[in-house]
């Protein structure tokens, strides 16, 4: 792969000279970052280029680029040949998703599919490409931990990834997954979007209820952070959230690497800065997201702001959640939330119920919200054990016309509105007739 890269570098520079590049990037925390390595990288070789941030990737998106200018694809396009193959210009993919159609003569590909490397996310892709650029850009290794772990990439680390953390110096220790693991223990936990604890999350009374159990108690005027508590603390605290998600063996995932990285010249929790990055996006301020990577300042308060806002957003949703009416059926559960819920955060509303005590592993929940003139659908699996979401969501949207992304335990799509009650129905035959192994 880093001879595919070297050769990309070289023909980049080549066109480059005579077209200006535009980086178009997927939205998440993963896109965020993988657009923030390339821009650096690029403003250092002195190269003019543009930055588009997009939800997803359509057809009308593709057709209205510029073909006088190179496009470089970040985390997405994977699944777009066929479109992307009547684009009269070259085209640069630096992506991490599963290739579903051959790749057209246009189309240069950097993705680990195509040489059997380990699983890595988008930014870490970019991460290898900055590098091999130039030593110079080893500073931008952080930026890959944090899309590392807005992924969830960082259970299996290969080579790749081993080499990204010693050029980030990052820090790791052993503890409860639950970030920020560098702030206050209460808000923490009140706010969590990586661990779902029924009658704590989102409940500050929940949270106190907590505490008071495992008998962890504030020292001056507030309580400890994550990497602060003992281990006799954090073993009280891990047996107190254990206790309240009774029948749902979650312990592996809870316990694992917290992983800090040095940023804005402070030891930070990667994942809490991959959650912020998402949320900036997700609250539609992608800007603000790429700002902040870049370590424009301005954008520190701002992003911050946004975040508490998102948090704000997630805890309504989840309380929406936990309310309301869910078809339910043979290991699925379905979450119409129509326009109570932004479309934008749904699929992290889907991802936290996954991870819930109320849903036995191999139970597929699939989450949708209203865009505009459009239902986003967010699929996501219990567990570890079950069906491929993603052949799941095909079996039913392409007949309807749609396309689907995603991974086979996280997949998403887009379909019309006026398609909501047929893609339901259908929806609910076909994770009917098709039972999940667990």
């Amino acid at each position: 792969m880093l001879s595919a890269i070297k050769s990309a570098i070289e023909r980049i520079d080549i066109l480059s000279k005579t077209k200006p590049i535009t980086i178009i990037s997927h939205f998440d925390t993963d896109g965020i970052t993988s657009a923030a390595i390339f821009s650096r990288a690029l403003q250092r070789w002195n190269k003019k280029f543009s930055v588009k941030i997009l939800k997803s990737l359509e057809e009308t998106h593709i057709l209205a680029l510029p073909e006088d200018n190179l496009l470089v694809f970040l985390d997405l396009a994977s699944n777009s040949m066929r479109y992307l193959k009547n684009k009269k210009t070259d085209i640069f993919i630096l992506d991490h998703h599963e290739i579903t159609d051959e790749i057209p003569s246009n189309v240069t590909m950097i993705n680990p599919h195509l040489y059997d490397k380990e699983p890595m996310s988008g930014a870490a892709v970019a991460y290898l490409f900055a590098k091999s650029l130039s030593p110079e850009n080893k500073d931008l290794a952080n930026l890959a931990v944090i899309g590392m772990v807005g992924d969830s990439l960082e259970k299996n680390l290969g080579r790749v990834y081993d080499e990204i953390l010693r050029d980030s110096n990052t820090v790791i220790k052993k503890g409860l997954l639950l970030y920020p693991s560098t702030r206050p223990l209460d808000k923490a936990l009140e706010y969590s979007s990586s661990m779902y604890i029924p009658g704590v999350t989102g409940s500050y009374l929940g949270v106190l209820e907590l505490l008071r159990d495992a008998n962890i108690q504030k020292t001056e005027d507030r309580y400890k952070s994550i990497h602060e508590l003992t281990d006799e603390e954090m073993s009280r605290l891990i047996t107190s959230i254990m206790l309240r998600m009774v029948g749902h063996d979650t312990t592996q995932e809870m316990i694992g690497n917290l992983y800090l990285v040095k940023f804005f010249n402070k030891l930070e929790d990667a994942r809490e800065f991959s959650a912020l990055i998402n949320a900036c996006s997700r609250m539609d301020n992608p800007e603000i997201a790429l700002g902040f990577c870049l370590g424009n300042r301005k954008y520190i308060e701002q992003a911050e702001k946004v975040y508490i806002e998102y948090k704000q957003h997630l805890v309504s949703a989840l309380r929406y959640v936990s309310e309301t009416d869910k078809i339910t059926g043979n290991h699925y559960a379905i979450i119409n939330a129509k326009d109570r819920i932004k479309d934008t955060i749904i699929g992290t509303v889907a991802s936290i119920i996954s991870h819930s005590p109320a849903y036995p592993q191999g139970t597929i929940i699939v989450a949708l919200a209203y865009n505009e003139d459009k239902i986003k659908v967010s699929a996501r699996m219990s567990g570890k054990e079950g069906k491929n979401v993603r052949e799941v969501l095909s079996k039913v949207v392409v007949p309807l016309g749609g396309e689907v992304g995603g991974h086979p335990n996280a997949a998403g799509c887009l379909i019309l509105r006026e398609q909501e009650s047929q893609f339901i129905q259908e929806l609910q035959k076909v994770l009917e007739v098709e039972p999940i192994k667990v």
